[in-house]
């Protein structure tokens, strides 16, 4: 049954373990570091020493630092790369900045369809990127998440919405997607320290004002980002990866390849060509059925489902009619003992 077929997949994805990549992107003192750190909940980049006065005018640009830890949620084992990004944002021209990280990960993506194109396509390295276009507002505390969703629309910047269907998705779905959706624009306080407050150790910032308790939800949404990134969307976001900006990448790729590659290397037989056409076909071929056997599976799936609840309806009624005979039968019995 498809519901046995996915539990099996969950125990074989918890026994394996999942792979997940993560890019974070910030300029020096927006908190990248502390977010990352208090992410995993253990020191994972360090953070930046004081920079020499004497160096200090010198702009390195940016540098693409990729980094692997292991964690433990709820025994499922996530291997977590971080791709951190330090030197974003600190130069004057950030274009150069732009052009690197948009590098990377075209370079990420060549990799995986090098890969593909030396072997049957069976199975894909995890990547998961959110596309992220450059949004850089001031950061001032005083900027409200009204207006940063305002420049996200204005700038036409795709970000992930938690999507939701009513009519497709349960209620539980519908209703976690419609709250996260309503915290957007994340407003997230990170720390590596863990203080007292009413008895109580929690990690949080200490201001002459007050605190602030990175796990208080009523403080900081870093509960509801790290929940979403960690568990609840966590399959979501490499679904997007891999079958939206993965596939339209190489899907891109490939057509370019099959279209200009004659003008653009004339070393290119007809023959090369072609095979690289039929490739090309036999890939959106493959696409195609996976798609229809997901869909298969869901309905199945559907199916089964319903069948159990008539089931079950069915059992109801036949225990209500079995009763109201046994009751009627009792009524039956003391009526005929009056009479007598």
């Amino acid at each position: 049954m498809p519901s046995q077929i996915l539990k099996a997949r969950r125990k074989k994805n918890v026994k394996k373990g999942i792979q997940f990549c993560l890019m974070v992107c910030g300029a020096s003192g927006t908190g990248r570091t502390t977010f990352v750190n208090t992410l995993c909940g253990k020191q994972v980049l360090e953070h930046k020493d004081s920079e020499d006065p004497n160096t200090a005018h010198v702009e390195e640009g940016v540098k693409i630092s990729p980094v692997t830890v292991e964690l433990d949620e709820e025994g499922t084992r996530i291997s977590l790369t971080i791709v951190d990004t330090p030197g974003f944002g600190d130069q004057i021209d950030n274009e150069a900045s732009f052009s690197e990280i948009v590098g990377y990960l075209e370079r990420q993506y060549d990799d995986i369809l090098a890969e593909e194109s030396r072997i049957k396509r069976h199975g894909l390295r995890e990547l998961d990127i959110e596309l992220m276009k450059r949004l850089s507002p001031p950061p001032e505390l005083a900027e409200s998440k009204k207006l940063v969703m305002e420049d996200i629309e204005h700038y036409r910047i795709p970000v992930y919405n938690f999507p939701y269907d009513i009519e497709e998705d349960d209620e539980d779905t519908v209703e976690e997607n419609a709250e996260l959706r309503g915290l957007m624009p994340f407003a997230i306080v990170g720390s590596e320290d863990v203080i007292e407050v009413n008895g109580r150790r929690v990690r949080a910032r200490q201001y002459p004002w007050g605190i602030v308790e990175v796990d208080n939800p009523r403080h900081s949404d870093f509960l509801a980002v790290r929940s979403a990134l960690l568990h609840s969307h966590l399959a979501d976001l490499k679904e997007i990866t891999h079958d939206f900006l993965y596939e339209n990448y190489r899907t891109e790729k490939l057509s370019k390849s099959v279209e200009g590659g004659a003008a653009a290397d004339s070393s290119m037989n007809p023959e090369d060509l072609a095979s690289q056409s039929v490739r090309l076909k036999e890939e959106q071929l493959r696409r195609e059925e996976e798609k229809l056997r997901e869909i298969e599976v869901k309905v199945q799936r559907e199916i089964n489902e319903k069948r159990q609840e008539l089931l079950a309806r069915e059992s109801q009624l036949k225990e209500i009619e079995a009763r109201m005979h046994r009751e009627q039968s009792g009524q039956l019995q003391e009526h005929e003992a009056d009479e007598a």
